[in-house]
């Protein structure tokens, strides 16, 4: 009976330790986005069968009226609206609002924004398929 919960503990605290780089790397950008009220959830993160690429998963949440600043991604991001209503601003193109249940292709490099425009919260699943050892959002 001991020996099952002793490799639980194991496991844990060995995948925390894995975790680590991955949180401290992010730091910064969860710090400017949260003073924003922007909340990020990171949902997963492996390489790509392509060296030196990995994808990321993050649930972005977005309280009502807020506006996430101007940045960029070393890669493309598909941006899929869980609820609420965002518009998004790509440099060089009009704005598009999008509802629940729609996405978005974003380029790689590409500055945007993105407003929540309805009047409760908003999220969207963020999937970035990037560089590895870059910073994830450059903000602009």
């Amino acid at each position: 009976m001991k020996t099952p919960r002793l490799i639980a503990a194991a496991m844990l605290i060995v995948g925390s330790g894995l975790s680590l780089p991955s949180a401290h790397a992010q730091q910064p950008t969860n710090q400017v986005m949260q003073s924003s009220g922007i909340g990020r959830t990171d949902v997963l993160k492996n390489d790509l069968s392509q060296p030196g690429r990995e994808v990321i998963q993050t649930r972005v949440d977005f309280p009502p009226g807020v506006t996430a600043a101007a940045h960029t991604h070393p890669g493309e991001e598909v941006a899929y609206i869980l609820e609420g209503t965002l518009e998004y601003n790509l440099e060089g193109r009009p704005p598009i609002t999008l509802k629940a249940g729609e996405a978005l292709f974003i380029p790689a490099g590409t500055a945007h924004w993105v407003r929540n425009v309805g009047p409760g919260k908003a999220s969207e699943l963020a999937t970035y398929l990037v560089e590895k050892e870059k910073p994830l959002v450059t903000f602009k």
